[in-house]
């Protein structure tokens, strides 16, 4: 049985206020601009998930808000304070603890999300900003899987890989 995995690295987020704390920074313009433009290219390409994993800091739910209005329909979300600055362990256990979807997009931090993104290639892109997972980086990778409890580091299939047009 396939599944698919979606890794999102949130949008550009916003620096004006220095006296707010790193879990309440939402996106910058140019973050949101992205944040669309992901949402336009996951539909375009039919990469469409029946489930949003997505850490509860601002600029992650703000990326997942905005890329959702480009989607047909509307997503199951869960929201997971574990998945805040998380380490590649923490995302794969709340993935093996999905049960019934079969395609799961989960919007994260680095370094976190650009370990794991390595992690689960089994031959990564050869594309030059892979390995720094920029904001907005976005990996599709296909998983021959019975279940997520059987996933596992190095056996994604990368369908695609791209970034917003203001980080290429």
């Amino acid at each position: 049985m396939t599944h698919r995995l979606i890794l999102t690295r949130h949008a550009k987020s916003s620096w004006d206020d220095p006296t707010a704390e790193d879990h309440d920074r939402p996106l910058n313009k140019r973050g949101r601009l992205a944040a669309k433009d992901i949402g336009e290219w996951l539909a375009q390409h039919g990469y469409l998930p029946d489930l949003v994993l997505c850490s509860t800091a601002a600029r992650t739910t703000e990326t997942w808000e905005i890329m959702a209005t480009a989607l047909p329909n509307s997503v199951p979300i869960q929201f997971d304070r574990s998945l805040y600055l998380a380490s590649p362990d923490v995302m794969l256990n709340a993935l093996k603890a999905v049960e019934t979807a079969k395609s799961v997009l989960l919007i994260g931090h680095n370094p976190g999300i650009s370990l794991a993104a390595s992690a689960f290639a089994a031959n990564p892109p050869h594309h030059p900003r892979f390995a720094q997972y920029p904001t907005g980086a976005t990996t599709v990778y296909k998983f021959a899987l019975d279940g997520w409890d059987q996933l596992a580091w190095g056996d994604g299939d990368v369908l695609d890989f791209t970034l917003p047009r203001t980080e290429t």
